[in-house]
């Protein structure tokens, strides 16, 4: 399941969904600053590139109210790129040389004077300053004002269906300030979220998964049900746990002690830490000690109809779960956002890079990279950036919908995983045999046919697609230097002759029809809340997932941190540590049967057969080598031990 800034379940297949974000910079190019007139530097991005002549409905109101950040840019944005790029790259004499926050914030942060300066030209444009950060600061007040502030017009814009607020040309500001502003938020007002009453809402209704079900991949065939590809198939696993996704990756005796783990999400699951208790105990994983699992949340929440706060406690209780079922003695921090916009979980990320609070954070939220936009991008990337300083490395997943045609009608990749300063985790379906035995993996997608009436034969086989692992090409994001050489020159050069982002980095397991049993207090149809298990999946297992794996590498290079990991990640290519990843690992087509409830908790009103193709993830294939589908592979036995010579 991906929280698409909000945890939503992709049908009956529980595909853990992302939340999402807006524009990505290039690996070590700050955000630009062009001259806009003798007085005034230009704050590129700022103007959405849905503010278009054509969509303009005329000026906002000059009484309307405006809330925005003006985040800061430090006193050397170009030095702290180069040196987050120098400090997580293995052919650098700067590599793994981490600063502390104190002495990040010292070398790269804003001065007082600057952090002064900008107040002052705020305040005096007749706008109110409503917090002051390291990172940022908030102000609010009428159109009038900020127009005056930031040196532009606001005009109300067609996007879609719904009209919105946004500058009519790019913000700037004082060129006195001499670069002291990164970018500036929220002079648009469209959604700015991510997927997944100011009280938490109860949980979401009861979801369960019927029978039949395999309990390891094969071990129950379906031989009363139509063939598939020339052959019985088997039913789908109940749900991998912990022990048999360590065999499949390669944990050996490491379990992640001594590592700290960060997970942001938004909101909290009032009930994560019975749930997660619970689930330990059931499954066999080492039982949670006093102080392993904490929670660093904010004051009050925000927006919880509208985010659909109660969708989020799944995301959470999939995210701690699916870690500590990997990286059983691993130190959990979830880090939970006010609700599921930007703003909210950008302070999310800040407070782990500002406290450094772990070392390795996963994030299982996302949105559309159409729906980026540069000042945003800017703002994340900078975090981004202070992580990598640290010795912090950030993993998001890629996406639950392929290319996204069949969800937006335009080929395109999610943010933040298409950001250059970020691991993207794509997804596979995975097969673990008799024993704990990797089988094979091939790339998550897949389609749909159900059982015919007369139940002879599967209707339209293979049928529709229905989800896959996120993956493509960048259309904002510039090529990263740990990329060339590995990923093909056709990806690359898909959106423009330079070179852009291609995502994913590196992969795991996602699909739901190969997922993950997960444990949940949910509200069942009599209103009363009770512990529940089912199987999930989504690129936001695969996220959760390969942080535990990374924590495994870090115990294993003796607690040193492995920081932002691409362009290690990338070193290791082509090597025996990985799985390379095909969508046809075994010669012929591939599928499950699975049996569902048709009102998605138990037989009351009828079941629902359907068979599941494997490896058809939309235009997107997995093929030898580098794909966008699964990035270089997924760690093989090998892969954690391989830290240990770094």
């Amino acid at each position: 399941m991906r929280s698409n800034r909000a945890a939503l379940r992709a049908g009956a297949s529980m595909a853990a969904t992302l939340p999402m974000i807006t524009g990505a910079l290039a690996l070590g190019i700050p955000a630009a600053h062009a001259a806009d007139s003798p007085t005034r530097d230009t704050l590129a991005g700022t103007k959405p590139a849905w503010a278009t002549a054509k969509a303009d409905k005329g000026s906002t109101s000059d009484s309307a109210q405006v809330s925005a950040r003006v985040y800061l840019a430090g006193r050397d944005a170009a030095g702290l790129a180069a040196y987050a790029k120098a400090v997580s790259d293995p052919a650098s004499p700067a590599y793994g040389k981490y600063l502390s926050a104190q002495q990040s914030q010292a070398r790269f942060g804003a001065t007082e004077a600057q952090v002064a300066a900008v107040r002052s030209w705020l305040t005096a444009a007749g706008l109110k300053i409503t917090g002051t950060t390291r990172h940022y600061v908030s102000v609010s007040g009428e159109v009038a004002a900020v127009e005056k502030a930031f040196g532009t017009q606001l005009h109300n814009y067609t996007k879609g269906s719904r009209t919105y607020r946004a500058p009519s040309k790019s913000a700037s500001a004082p060129a006195s300030l001499d670069g002291a502003v990164l970018t500036v938020t929220g002079l648009d007002n469209a959604p700015h979220k991510a997927a997944s009453k100011d009280q938490l809402p109860s949980p979401d209704a009861v979801f369960k998964n019927s029978g039949p079900f395999s309990s390891y991949y094969g071990s129950n065939t379906a031989s009363t049900l139509p063939s598939a590809y020339g052959k019985k198939i088997p039913y789908a696993v109940q749900g991998y746990t912990g022990k048999q996704l360590r065999a499949a990756y390669g944990a050996g005796g490491y379990t992640g002690k001594g590592v700290r783990i960060a997970i942001t999400d938004a909101y909290a699951s009032p009930t994560i830490a019975y749930d997660a208790a619970t689930y330990a105990k059931a499954h066999g994983d080492a039982r949670w000690k006093t102080g392993q699992l904490t929670q660093v949340l904010p004051s009050d929440y925000t927006r919880t109809e509208e985010c659909g706060a109660a969708g989020w406690y799944g995301e959470e209780t999939l995210d701690v779960e699916a870690v500590h079922a990997v990286a059983p003695a691993a130190n959990v921090t979830y880090v939970g956002a006010a609700s599921c916009y930007d703003d909210d979980l950008l302070d999310s990320l800040s407070k782990i890079v500002d406290n450094h609070l772990a070392d390795i954070v996963s994030n299982s939220w996302g949105d559309i990279e159409a729906n980026q936009t540069p000042d945003l991008a800017a703002a994340y990337d900078q975090v981004f950036q202070f992580g990598a300083v640290e010795g912090i490395g950030f993993y998001f997943s890629s996406g639950d919908n392929g290319d996204e045609v069949a969800n937006t009608g335009t080929k395109q990749v999610d943010t933040p995983a298409n950001s250059a300063w970020v691991t993207a985790v794509g997804g596979t379906s995975l097969a673990v045999g008799k024993n704990d035995k990797y089988l094979w993996e091939t790339g998550w997608g897949t389609d749909k046919a159900s059982l015919s009436a007369d139940g002879k034969s599967w209707t339209d086989f293979p049928g529709a697609y229905t989800s896959g692992a996120g993956g493509g090409t960048s259309k904002t994001v510039a090529e990263p230097y740990y990329q060339k050489g590995v990923v093909p020159k056709a990806l690359a050069t898909a959106n423009s002759a330079a070179g852009n982002r291609v995502v994913p980095d590196i992969s795991a397991i996602a699909d739901p029809n190969t997922g993950f049993k997960v444990g949940q207090t949910q509200t069942f149809p009599d209103g009363t809340e009770q512990y529940s298990e089912y199987r999930i999946g989504g690129t936001s297992l695969a996220a959760p997932v390969i942080a535990a794996v990374q924590a495994l590498g870090q115990e294993a290079r003796g607690g040193k941190a492995i920081g932002f990991a691409n362009p290690t990640i990338y070193s290791k290519y082509g090597s025996r540590v990985y799985h390379d990843v095909t969508d046809n690992p075994t010669g012929s087509g591939l599928a499950v049967a699975r049996v569902d409830f048709a009102n998605g908790y138990d037989a009351a009103d009828g079941l629902l057969t359907s068979v599941r193709s494997l490896g058809k993830d939309s235009s997107l294939s997995a093929v030898k080598g580098y794909d966008d589908v699964t990035g270089v592979g997924t760690p093989a036995n090998g892969y954690v031990e391989s830290y240990r010579r770094r």
